[in-house]
């Protein structure tokens, strides 16, 4: 499913009222017809209720006064209240205030904090709200007067159906800056935006409901629309097909570098999830003071002890016995469990430098590559990187925050720049390709904020490349099982309690789901 920004779809309304010749009204006729259905669908008759509507001054309160016509018309005691002096509104937003007003309906300018008693007031008796204060290009927080209006409606929990976005969410990044509408259910007109899915907006959203407002499907076409977010029947098409004539040479052969004192658990899990999501062949590429750690954890992996010198970390004396074995491999994922020493160091940078087939990275291994990120110009195949925000930040040489205040646009820079596919980990996955596609992932849960869940993708990852993916899809496949698997769990066992090893149980069962 495709997912916009403000500003494109702006472009396409634009674009289908000037190109193709729709009017803006009929656009927010369309619009306001099915906000009505969607009230009508929840509410059942709306005869003698009282539903009240906000309104700003933009084409959001234009949508929520056409709205209130059409649950007049249904029989429906609706009161508008416009936040906005009247004569502040144009176009086709005056033209169905016009129409309310002639028609006897009930508007109330509230431009004075006087009013506020008054809103409360009639609050007391409202069955449901109708938010259409502010749309998908509000920047800046909502605080003043309207500020407190939206702290008013919150506080009286009364059901709020949001007009296009809830009242407060940055339609792009999904950040709030002051108070913001909490609503039940959003319609949203043409595509959906960033942020109806991007934290913390994504929570206030309630269900999301994204309706046709006849715009032809033909003028998509004409815009450089690259942004999805990952579904259930995108998904399910990408699994890779298994078949009865075939042998565990058909599924691929994947490397797992990994290993140091302290860290074996990260390559046991990335190891299993492998094999749990229909690896052929797992090899683990391990420091040998170690290797009997992971003989014994995963017996049906192919262990292969590299020289560590006794130290129990990997050093450059290993590297050539290594570059042999990826000779022979269909993927090869480096990071899980790792350390950042020096003679790890060098391991990973000649792993990036000479690898033949596609590569995963993750943990140690980007905060390796974050020391020198020219290596990865130097690399030859397609590789994918698995940050989580703290690795992001250490990669882009910025912070935190800063990844997360927009965490598409870092993810997609980041991969344009270097040439490589990220996957930003964390609530709502973002999978950024360097032909400047985006995908955003729904699944997962809070429960999966524990370690070695990031060690279990990246095995999904790795054995979804082995089985002949490309490295997009796979990354694309791989996020929303993982997430997949922790939503499965969690419905079981609940969130607190949820470890990365429940999700490598789950794997074959959600796979099972998905085809």
């Amino acid at each position: 499913m495709r997912v916009v920004t403000p500003t494109q779809m702006r472009e396409i309304d634009t674009y289908t009222i000037q190109s193709i010749g729709i009017p803006g009204i009929v656009l927010m006729e369309n619009a306001a017809i099915r906000m009505t259905d969607e009230i009508l669908k929840d509410c059942g008759s709306v005869v003698n209720k009282n539903i009240f509507l906000f309104a700003g001054k933009g084409n959001n309160g234009g949508d929520a006064f056409a709205i209130a016509r059409h649950l007049c018309n249904k029989g429906a005691n609706t009161v508008v209240f416009v936040l906005a002096a009247k004569e502040d509104i144009t176009g086709d937003a005056q033209i169905n205030l016009d129409i309310l007003e002639n028609m006897g309906i009930e508007t109330v300018e509230v431009v004075e904090s006087s009013k506020l008693e008054d809103v409360e007031a009639k609050l007391e008796s409202a069955d449901l709200v109708v938010d259409g204060i502010f749309g998908t290009g509000l920047k800046g927080g909502i605080k003043g007067l309207k500020g407190d209006i939206v702290k008013l409606i919150n506080k009286k929990n009364i059901p709020v159906i949001a007009v296009d976005i809830p009242s407060g969410v940055d339609g792009e990044t999904g950040e709030i800056a002051g108070e913001c509408i909490k609503a039940y259910k959003t319609v949203t007109f043409g595509f959906p935006k960033y942020g109806h899915f991007l934290h913390p907006g994504c929570d206030f959203v309630g269900e999301l409901i994204t309706a046709d407002i006849s715009i032809p499907s033909c003028v998509a076409q004409n815009f450089d629309i690259k942004s999805y977010i990952i579904d259930e029947k995108t998904v399910s098409r990408l699994i890779p097909q298994r078949t009865g004539n075939s042998n565990k040479g058909d599924y691929g052969k994947v490397l797992v570098i990994t290993g140091s004192r302290g860290m074996t658990g990260a390559g046991c899990l990335a190891g299993t999830a492998s094999l749990r999501s229909g690896a052929g062949l797992l090899y683990l590429g391990v420091p040998r003071a170690l290797y009997s750690i992971y003989e014994c954890n995963l017996t049906e992996a192919i262990t292969i002890p590299l020289e560590d010198e006794n130290t129990g970390f990997l050093t450059e004396a290993s590297i050539p016995e290594l570059l042999g074995y990826m000779e022979k491999m269909d993927a090869v994922a480096i990071g899980p469990g790792l350390s950042t020493k020096e003679g790890v160091e060098a391991v990973v940078f000649s792993v990036v430098e000479n690898c033949k087939v596609p590569l995963v990275v993750d943990a140690d291994g980007l905060n390796l590559i974050a020391k020198d990120l020219s290596v990865l110009n130097k690399s030859k195949v397609p590789m994918v990187l698995t940050p989580h925000p703290g690795e992001m930040a250490r990669l882009m040489g910025t912070s935190i925050g800063e990844v997360q205040r927009n965490r598409v646009n870092a993810a997609k820079e980041f991969s344009e720049k270097w040439g490589v596919i990220t996957v930003l980990k964390g609530s709502r996955t973002i999978v950024a390709a360097p032909d400047g596609r985006v995908f955003i992932n729904p699944t997962g849960n809070s429960g999966m904020a524990t370690g070695g869940t990031g060690d279990v993708l990246t095995g999904i990852i790795a054995s979804f490349i082995g089985q002949g993916l490309s490295p997009v899809d796979a990354a694309v496949a791989g996020v929303y099982l993982h997430g997949l698997c922790g939503d499965r769990v969690a419905n079981t066992k609940g969130e607190h309690g949820l470890v990365a090893s429940d999700l490598t149980g789950e794997i074959p069962y959600a796979i099972k789901s998905l085809i």
